[in-house]
């Protein structure tokens, strides 16, 4: 079970680069058929300065910022016993291609359900590009059973 005493617990500020070619992958990934999310020529007409980040794009970075072993091993949580159980986006800005996203996280919460056979633990997550400009909030949660 992972302790309460974690609730606070910064988790450091994590870099990245946002690349075109990851957020043409997502979008048809996801079967995004809005132009402006795979083809420049159509973002810059809409009035983007390149390819947006696609709304739920951020928790793929968010994952792939965290170290999962390193969060499992603070948390004293087992892979095998552990689900996504929920995430949320506050917008404030929009993100580009070519933005370096900064997200700067925290336990936010420790809790149970079911009398403890349920643990979640949740991570806020403040997000900033190159520029300081705050971009978003994301709240994910993982649970273990």
């Amino acid at each position: 079970m992972a302790d309460k005493s974690l609730i606070g617990h910064k988790l450091g500020a994590k870099s990245i680069e946002i690349e075109k070619g990851r957020l043409r992958f997502f979008a048809k990934a996801i079967g995004e058929t809005d132009p402006i999310y795979t083809d420049e020529a159509a973002a810059k007409a809409a009035g983007h300065k390149s390819l947006p980040v696609a709304p739920t794009f951020l928790k793929c970075l968010e994952s792939e910022l965290r170290d999962l072993s390193a969060s499992l091993q603070m948390l004293n949580f087992d892979l095998a016993r552990i689900l996504h159980a929920e995430q949320s986006f506050a917008y404030h800005k929009m993100a580009y291609a070519g933005d370096t996203l900064t997200f700067d996280g925290e336990i936010a919460d420790v809790y149970e359900k079911k009398g403890g056979a349920l643990q979640f633990v949740v991570f806020n997550y403040r997000v900033t590009n190159q520029d300081g400009e705050h971009i978003a909030d994301v709240r994910a949660s993982l649970v273990q059973r």
